[in-house]
């Protein structure tokens, strides 16, 4: 028997790491918000990789936090090491990795969620959704507790029909042996959702005591102070290193001779894998020429002797992985703690979903993280933050946030999934977004605190600090422009020990920083200067300077894209009334629905003629409408 269990704005299902951003967006941009999870001690948890952050990844952590979210603060307190990944590169593919204290960042978020103004934290399994006319209107669960509200953010993870699988050991589980999911995925069938079935996987954990390090590399973190914040001015100093190994010979030769016991290959696993976290039996047989791969010791924790085995994603027979792991170095005598496994879920087709993250076939109902086919902690927090964000938005009457490709990397991400779909376990790549020079490490604030205070995300206070680190910038670019360097020995000197080519006459401090050999830093001595801007103003003025000719280029692409943003698509328009597209491109576009021009450009199966015809039709006006032709 069912009974009022409370009314409130938005309703999120799930605290994962999609979760907890959706729920504390919403109750950050004003909604009285509930947040139900199936256990209350594994919010924000870790079933897979103890870290944050990494190439494209670690980007979205920044974007996070310039939209007011959550993930950069928490790894910021609670991370064990932290280092700039490919400083030996351009500024477009720099991208911070911490390794975090899984057990300090659970605890550490929760105490974040329990103390967030509007929001409700409480544990309980959602079985139904309370859908009236094709609009969702709040959560049933599975003790009888009725929850209304004006909208629901579905973020179940891999909890939906979820199954592990070791070896020949098959049972339902959500991850780390939890409960799963089962009802809920009946349910989003019965609304007529097309789910699909993917895997994912994860390594055993083994006792760090029982390592001999000694026979593998040191991995330290960075000697200079990180953060992925633009608040953070506390850092954490007394780092914990990660270790290399490496597989071998006999490693592969024990994959070999087991692949019969391998649930990949014995076709107990039906679902699709992710295509750039393979399994270590995978990678033997699809790189049978490497002789050896990676592998990274990571520490789980600072009060636990558990360590993560990157690399070493399997689902093979527990006495099998036991083997593997006494194969390579420095792993002889090791204990295994857990033993890896693969687990498979259900999830979204994420073409059923519009931009904002709603379905489009249930009102008010929006779905973020894992279960719109993605694979990452970051991926899953971002989606979570733009669902949440837009859910309330919706529920307080207000248009929702959408952001472009040229916006941000969650954008990209967004983009992709609810125009192309995905056939695997989507994961952020820098190679994904075409203006990635835009979408840099450095610059998310610039990029993204005006939308998020819009929102009502980021607090006054915030703003007024942003607002002024834009004037600076603009100051310090306007200052280098005027300065002027005179020819002389202080100068020659400088140049030449940068193997840079001398001047005969004076120059603007601006026309130096041009060059690619010389930094912000060489060149402020030479200025005359008295005062000297903070190190992020001047890494602004650096990149912006020397990459302004690329940056310009990357703009005038966007500005033409967006004139194709602009010419928006009826939402009811009638593919099959437009006489001359192809039958691919028609059914695409049915499915899809895109809400522009460019939008419809980007759908898998249209091509450049299909847009062509398409413009044409719609510069006539000959909008047909669904019944109408």
């Amino acid at each position: 028997m069912n009974y009022e269990g409370g009314t409130y704005d938005v309703i999120v299902i799930g605290a994962g790491h999609a979760g907890v951003e959706a729920g504390l967006a919403a109750a950050r941009s004003g909604s009285k918000t509930l947040m139900l999870t199936l256990n209350l001690d594994a919010v924000a948890f870790m079933p897979c990789n103890p870290s944050v952050g990494g190439p494209a990844k670690g980007i979205v952590v920044r974007e996070l936090d310039a939209l007011g979210g959550e993930m950069a603060k928490n790894i910021d307190k609670t991370h064990i090491q932290m280092k700039m990944l490919n400083t030996g590169k351009g500024p477009a593919v720099r991208a911070l990795r911490a390794q975090a204290d899984k057990f300090m960042y659970q605890h550490e978020m929760k105490n974040t969620i329990e103390e967030q103004e509007n929001l409700t934290l409480r544990q309980g399994l959602v079985e139904k959704l309370i859908v009236e006319d094709d609009v969702c209107k709040g959560v049933v669960t599975n003790t009888g507790a009725e929850y209304t509200s004006s909208t629901v953010v579905i973020t179940t993870g891999t909890y939906l029909r979820g199954k592990i699988i070791l070896g020949e050991l098959a049972y339902e589980s959500g991850p780390n042996n939890m409960q799963p999911s089962v009802q809920l995925s009946h349910e989003l069938k019965a609304l007529g959702f097309d789910l699909v079935r993917f895997k994912t996987g994860t390594p055993p954990r083994v006792n760090g005591n029982s390592i001999d390090y000694s026979k593998t590399e040191i991995q330290p973190g960075d000697d200079q102070p990180r953060a992925f914040s633009y608040e953070t001015t506390k850092f954490i100093t007394d780092q914990l290193p990660c270790w290399l190994t490496y597989t071998g010979e006999a490693t592969h030769q024990i994959i070999n001779d087991n692949l019969s016991r391998s649930p990949m290959y014995s076709g107990m696993i039906e679902g699709t894998g992710p295509r750039y976290c393979p399994s270590i039996e995978d990678k033997i047989v699809r790189f049978n020429d490497k002789p050896k791969h990676q592998i990274f010791l990571e520490p789980e924790g600072r009060n636990t002797t558990e360590v993560y085995v990157q690399g070493l994603s399997t689902s093979l027979p527990e006495d099998v992985q036991f083997k593997i792991l006494q194969s390579i170095p420095g792993l002889e005598n090791v204990k295994m703690m857990r033993p890896g496994y693969a687990i498979e879920y259900d999830a979204m087709v994420p073409t059923q979903l519009w931009p904002t993250l709603e379905t489009k076939k249930v009102e008010n109902l929006f779905t973020a993280g894992q279960i719109n086919g993605t694979s990452g902690y970051e991926e899953a927090a971002g989606q979570g933050l733009m669902a949440g964000m837009n859910a309330s938005l919706k529920a307080q009457g207000k248009e929702p946030v959408i952001l472009d490709r040229s916006d941000a990397y969650i954008g990209v991400m967004i983009d992709d999934l609810v125009t192309k779909g995905t056939n695997e376990p989507y994961r952020l790549l820098t190679s994904r977004a075409e203006y990635r020079l835009l979408l840099r490490h450095d610059n998310a604030d610039l990029r993204l605190t005006e939308i998020g205070y819009q929102a009502g995300m980021i607090e006054q206070e915030r703003y007024d600090r942003f607002l002024s680190k834009k004037e600076a910038i603009e100051q310090e670019k306007q200052r280098m422009r005027k300065a002027t360097i005179q020819p002389g020995p202080e100068l020659e000197k400088m140049l030449t020990s940068k193997n840079s080519s001398l001047i005969t006459e004076a120059v603007t401090a601006m026309h130096l920083l041009k060059r690619p050999e010389l930094g912000y830093d060489d060149i402020f001595p030479l200025t005359g200067f008295t005062s000297r801007v903070t190190p992020d103003i001047a890494e602004q003025v650096e990149i912006q300077t020397k990459y302004e000719g690329y940056i310009s280029k990357q703009l005038d692409q966007v500005n033409k894209m967006k004139k194709m943003e602009m010419k928006k698509i009826p939402e009811n328009l009638d593919y099959s009334v437009i006489s001359g597209i192809a039958t691919e491109a028609r059914q695409k576009l049915t499915e899809v629905k895109p809400l522009s021009v460019g939008q419809a450009s980007r759908v898998s199966g249209v091509n450049p003629a299909d847009i062509s015809i398409l413009l044409v039709y719609l510069e006539q006006g000959k909008l047909a409408r669904v019944g109408e032709a």
